[in-house]
């Protein structure tokens, strides 16, 4: 697998799987910029790590984004208001596999409430290790978009 810039953010209830996840991307060799949280705060709002992370992934076209909160649709939705971020939260490897072949996925959003480590590195490395397919069809749906990105004019 080809190592990647990788911004990782989570809430509280994200925390324990995010600092679980940054630990084993940064062994796989991926350069792992932690945005947050850094220490367990039931206080703290996923909206705040989840704009964090988008942010840094929306200025760099390179690198991916992985949040993690109770759920992993809160991360998703705020990760969403970000010109350019194209945040899932696949629950199946089939899933991670398809949003970046067909959506060209750049933010991973993941459910520390209901997902096991174990099955977070499985759809974490098959999100990872697929590219996207540049099929024309995708290519057309990805502008279209973009173009709702601009139009908005964040």
């Amino acid at each position: 697998m080809q190592k990647q810039v990788i911004h990782l953010g989570a809430d509280h209830a994200g925390f324990e799987l995010k600092e679980q996840l940054k630990q084993y991307l940064q062994k796989r060799g991926h350069e792992v910029y932690d945005e947050g949280a850094r220490v367990l705060d039931k206080t703290d709002d996923y909206p705040d790590f989840a704009i964090k992370v988008s942010r840094e992934i929306s200025e760099n076209s390179e690198a991916k984004g992985i949040i993690c909160c109770g759920t992993a649709q809160g991360m998703c939705i705020a990760a969403n208001k970000v010109p350019a971020v194209r945040a899932v939260a696949p629950s199946t490897i089939k899933e991670a596999q398809l949003t970046r072949s067909h959506n060209n996925a750049n933010v991973l959003c993941l459910a520390g409430w209901s997902i096991t480590l174990a099955r977070a590195k499985r759809i974490v490395d098959a999100w990872l290790s697929t590219q996207f397919s540049n099929e024309p069809r995708h290519v057309r749906r990805l502008k279209k978009i973009a173009d709702l990105d601009a139009r908005r004019g964040i």
